[in-house]
């Protein structure tokens, strides 16, 4: 790739400012490891973000789009062509009666703030996922007996072929942490999401009751990607871990969590290659011990 070529035809787009040349990608992941990608660019709308695939399409660019990076491990070596960040560019959104249209680098956590203030109760689950909407409805997010798949009115996205296309709810083909936009390469645009109308001191109190509950039980104070591991049927992944010894395990500076087993984070001295080493390791161990295979719910990303 022609990196600066690249960057000032991109630059056109959305502004030099929005375009950063080998930037670390730990400073834009929550777990903060993670080498350099080449360009790190930042569109302020969702035209910016076709153009800037279409570019990288032209020049035979590989790209990758991410939201607030609270789901993604990137590699040591970092990543090789285009990352697109769409949070904080795209965070428009409308409210109207029961329904609330955002873009797709909106925060879930804004969303139910914004659902609370409109007295809309349905999206109070969302309130501690970390991720962006873009994301969540990509691989329906979900947590505390609601999903994505129970929102989501329809969604505008962008295909392989760099067409605007647009799916209803059933279209969308939502499994568990999957979609048929994830499955078929698609980059979500928008999405319109159905609530109903509700007391705004229940949902308020819903959603202080769930965010309790994950201070109790998470260890929100540490870098991490949230749960690791999808959810084994007939088990729970943290459990599993816990039955195989290895609260506390850690390998460098990557540690399974003393707190919920399900997650892993960092020490504060993690480097991608431990967290990896650290989720075959409990892999290993729980199909050994269990004869369970677990499936990382987490994005793995970049070169070694």
């Amino acid at each position: 790739m022609q990196k600066e070529l690249v960057a000032g035809l991109i630059g056109n787009i959305v502004g030099k400012e929005n375009v950063l040349i080998d930037e670390p990608m730990w400073k834009h992941t929550s777990f903060k490891v993670g080498g350099n990608t080449d360009l790190l660019v930042m569109p302020q709308n969702t035209d910016q973000l076709i153009e800037i695939v279409q570019v990288c399409r032209e020049r035979q660019c590989p790209f990758l789009v991410m939201g607030n990076g609270t789901n993604l491990i990137v590699k040591d070596k970092g990543i090789r062509g285009v990352v697109i960040k769409t949070f904080e560019g795209l965070q428009n959104f409308r409210v109207y009666d029961e329904f609330i249209e955002a873009e797709s680098g909106i925060l879930l956590s804004k969303l139910s703030n914004i659902a609370l203030k409109n007295s809309l109760t349905g999206l109070e689950f969302a309130a501690g996922i970390p991720g962006t909407l873009g994301g969540a409805v990509t691989m329906n997010a979900g947590a505390y007996h609601g999903e994505m798949k129970d929102v989501v009115v329809w969604t505008k996205y962008l295909d392989r072929q760099g067409l605007v296309k647009e799916i209803g709810n059933e279209q969308h083909q939502f499994g568990y942490r999957t979609s048929f936009i994830q499955t078929d390469g698609g980059i979500v645009l928008k999405s319109r999401l159905k609530l109903r109308k509700g007391n705004s001191s229940e949902i308020k109190a819903l959603m202080d009751d769930l965010a309790k509950r994950r201070k109790d039980k998470q260890p929100l104070d540490m870098p991490s990607a949230g749960s690791v591991f999808k959810r084994p049927e007939g088990y729970y992944s943290g459990q599993l871990i816990e039955n195989c010894g290895l609260r506390g395990y850690s390998i460098g500076g990557a540690q399974v969590s003393n707190k919920h087993c399900g997650f892993i984070v960092n020490n504060g001295n993690a480097t991608a290659k431990d967290v990896i080493a650290l989720i075959k390791f409990v892999q290993d161990k729980v199909r050994s011990e269990f004869g369970v295979e677990l499936q990382t719910e987490v994005k793995i990303v970049g070169e070694d």
